[in-house]
């Protein structure tokens, strides 16, 4: 029997879908955004399906990412639309959840609005993969004890790894190079 392969259904997106994560005023409309179900590999070694609100051109490359990921049995411990948590980030992050699409302000930077809110971001298992703000707090605060980058854990993004090396293929950008990393962080044009 050939090895499960990366199966994937993109769609426009119900509106039960975008929930509080979409207010008029958002940079991009709900008409260019896309919902991607797909399967991947969960930290139990089994097959679960997932989904991902995302702009439309973030679908292609995305999918070649999270392909590369699931031929790679890379672990996802949830992947979530940020509707299910409100559109709050420090819930969905709390939740090691692995998303794309919020129209929220940056965390830890409420000036600013978040790459997110263009749908062209994503954030991948936040607890092992955490961000560290200006300020030096880590969000979430149980990614902590994943600081220490030096040593393979289960979901954890390192450089040179299946999810660093499909990214960078596919022109994305990792938070975890910044200053104040984010080591959950990808995106389109590197903010």
């Amino acid at each position: 029997m050939p090895p499960p392969k990366l199966a994937a259904v993109v769609t426009t997106v119900p509106r039960a879908k975008l929930g509080a994560t979409y207010r008029p005023g958002c940079p991009v409309p709900p008409r260019r955004l896309r919902l991607i179900r797909m399967n991947h590999w969960g930290f139990d070694g089994r097959v679960h399906t997932g989904e991902l609100v995302v702009h439309e051109r973030a679908v292609r490359p995305l999918l070649y990412v999270f392909g590369r990921a699931f031929d790679a049995r890379f672990p996802i411990r949830r992947m979530r639309v940020m509707a299910e948590y409100g559109g709050s980030d420090p819930a969905a992050m709390a939740h090691d959840n692995t998303s794309a699409f919020n129209c929220r302000q940056v965390t830890g930077n409420p000036g600013s609005l978040s790459q997110h809110s263009y749908g062209d971001a994503v954030d991948i298992n936040t607890v092992e993969n955490p961000y560290v703000d200006v300020a030096g707090r880590v969000h979430p605060a149980a990614g902590t004890r994943y600081l220490r980058r030096d040593r393979p854990v289960k979901g954890m993004i390192r450089s040179g790894d299946v999810i660093t090396s499909a990214m960078r293929r596919a022109g994305w950008k990792w938070g975890g190079r910044w200053a104040n990393p984010d080591y959950q962080h990808f995106s389109a044009n590197g903010r």
